[in-house]
């Protein structure tokens, strides 16, 4: 039996709070939302064509960076 190739990590500091899930073996399927439409737009487009699953969440300030 094949090992899944799953990865979730999450961060959380006085700032931010950042989850991603990985998944190696995926098909290109994607949720992303970063607050930073740029950047979702370009991890999609890094999962879709990989191809492996992503999900992130990001809540943060982002307004300074």
């Amino acid at each position: 039996m094949a090992t899944e190739r799953v990865c979730e990590v999450s961060r959380i500091t006085a700032e931010t709070e950042v989850h991603l899930r990985l998944n190696l073996d995926g098909s290109g399927g994607h949720r992303i939302e970063t607050g930073v439409p740029f950047l979702d737009h370009m991890l999609a487009h890094v999962a879709l064509h990989a191809p492996f699953d992503l999900e992130v969440t990001c809540k943060g300030d982002t307004h300074i960076d």
